[in-house]
């Protein structure tokens, strides 16, 4: 139970750790960022991430995402990955900061309820079996670095990355996607896009090669990727029956940046244009959205929103919502409840979609 700094209204479902309610993130934004971003700094400090966006006066500018750090000769970018070595931008290209692994099919994925490797949609052109590939591997590449600073981040471990990097080359992880029954490779994390120049490399490598079929290529990200570069994700996501699987955190520009850091701009413009391709191949489908419901913050609100917007695009997109469960910095909210769940469900039906899914079941709690 926590109290709003500033209306005073005392829930469960409002955080210490960041302060205010959901409305008064809303209402009075301009009056609370300063802290909020200094709540922001303070959890980056122990990975030794710089505090905000850098924009040095004399830095190169990195175009890889909506950010557009510019970065210091000696400095690093908001992600922790690009560097500016004495005048050039390195860092997420030749090699990666990443783990990965193999992953029995069908496995729990944000699509896994609509893509090839959990039903079988597309067979024999994307799929293997005509139903769930029960004997295939995702190749699952779990890059270290992220573009955002979710308070919440439910794989807040990759920042431990950054201490004790994994690099990986293009060759080392071309060649693990040979080595056993792959049928799909998902780029994730943390998010791909500050090492985005490397997973495209690995991507085409992969797809230029003949020895298997079919092998998919997913994305896992938060979207907020420089669109040219998004284009380059999408031709090989489509050609290759994978998806992208964008992270939709919220709606309203206040409550991302409360919750994220930084913007949804580019996230929202980047899904309405990738939502224009998916007529050209609507099975398996190409697009997936998903939203972590956030008690308090990432409400029935935000969700019915998130949805209006998606089925203005296309109503058949599918739509993940996803259980939220204390973690990282803002631990001090209870798991998502069935009835929270079951509100935003209905409101996203409510607003025209017709394939939306509640995952992380298991997770659900009584109510609040």
């Amino acid at each position: 139970m926590a109290r709003c700094q500033l209306c005073g209204k005392e829930t469960v479902t409002i955080s210490a750790v960041i302060g205010y309610c959901y409305q008064c993130l809303r209402q009075h934004w301009d009056k609370i960022r300063g802290k909020i971003f200094a709540l922001h700094a303070k959890s980056r400090e122990p990975f030794g991430l710089p505090p905000e966006i850098p924009r040095a006066e004399n830095g190169i500018r990195c175009h890889l995402c909506a950010n557009a750090c510019q970065i210091g000769v000696g400095e690093v970018g908001f992600c922790g990955i690009r560097k500016n070595a004495e005048g050039r931008l390195v860092g997420g290209t030749i090699t990666g900061n990443l783990q990965f692994y193999y992953d029995p099919l069908p496995t729990n994925c944000v699509a896994d309820w609509v893509c090839p490797a959990g039903t079988g949609v597309g067979y024999p052109e994307y799929a293997y079996k005509n139903g769930p590939e029960f004997g295939y591997y995702n190749l699952a590449v779990f890059y270290q670095a992220c573009n955002f600073n979710c308070l919440y981040c439910q794989n807040w471990s990759f920042k431990e990355g950054f201490k004790h990097p994994h690099l990986v080359t293009i060759d080392e992880l071309v060649e693990a996607a040979f080595k056993k029954k792959v049928s799909c490779v998902c780029f994730f994390g943390g998010d791909p896009t500050p090492q985005i120049i490397h997973a495209l490399a690995v991507s085409k490598r992969i797809l230029n090669r003949k020895d298997k079929p079919i092998l998919r290529i997913c994305w896992e990200t938060n979207g907020a990727v420089n669109p040219k570069i998004l284009k380059q994700m999408a031709e090989i996501s489509l050609n290759s029956g994978g998806c992208i699987k964008f992270d939709l955190k919220a709606w309203h520009e206040e409550v991302h940046l409360a919750l994220c850091g930084v913007s949804n701009k580019q996230t929202l413009n980047n899904f309405a244009w990738l939502a224009s391709l998916t007529k050209k191949r609507p099975t398996p489908p190409f697009l997936i959205a998903s939203t972590l419901l956030v008690p308090g913050y990432v409400d029935v609100e935000e969700v019915r929103e998130i949805a209006r917007f998606i089925a203005k695009l296309n109503p058949d997109i599918p739509y993940s919502l996803l259980a939220f469960y204390p973690c990282f910095v803002l631990n001090d909210l209870p798991t998502t409840s069935y009835a929270h769940a079951m509100r935003c469900l209905e409101a996203a039906k409510e607003a025209g979609l017709r394939r939306v899914k509640i995952g992380n079941r298991h997770l659900l709690s009584g109510d609040y």
